[in-house]
């Protein structure tokens, strides 16, 4: 979504953008893995939750608005104008839930992060790292993909 806001594409999101999901940064995922790996009991299951709910309307709204302060366009448009609604998956969960209690009770783990401050490294770090993205983004790197892990084929799943 940022590099298409940025490209000025469009930004898709599926049906009406009300499916909920809990986001969380990914350097509080990697310290919840720590955590489990140091402090968990073998055999036991930790999920692990940002407690930050959100649409996904919501995250890219979040988004827009976040760009629209911090890059802004050029002629001072919003990013939220490039938002466009596509056609829903067949049988999208409307909401992916999980209880995070018991990593927050065992191992006294819980995000560092807030939503809105774990977005904002997220978009800062992409707009900082303009060449990894392009590498990933551009057919050099599925080359290496494919020379490391052999050639990759779409197939049909039933």
């Amino acid at each position: 979504m940022i590099q298409n806001a940025l490209l000025g594409k469009p930004l898709p999101v599926y049906g009406d953008g009300l499916q909920i999901r809990d986001w969380l940064f990914v350097e509080d995922h990697t310290r919840a893995l720590f955590q489990v790996l140091e402090s968990g009991q073998i055999g036991e299951t930790y999920n692990i939750g940002g407690h930050s709910e959100k649409t996904n309307l919501e995250v890219v709204q979040t988004i827009c608005q976040t760009l629209d302060k911090i890059r802004p366009k050029p002629n001072h448009s919003s990013y939220g104008e490039q938002i466009t609604f596509v056609k829903d998956r067949l049988g999208h969960d409307r909401r992916y839930a999980i209880n995070a209690e018991k990593i927050r009770s065992e191992l006294n783990w819980s995000p560092q992060e807030t939503f809105i401050t774990g977005i904002q490294k997220t978009i800062t770090w992409y707009l900082n790292n303009q060449d990894w993205v392009t590498q990933v983004s551009d057919e050099t790197y599925k080359h290496w993909l494919e020379t490391q892990y052999g050639s990759f084929k779409k197939t049909e799943t039933f």
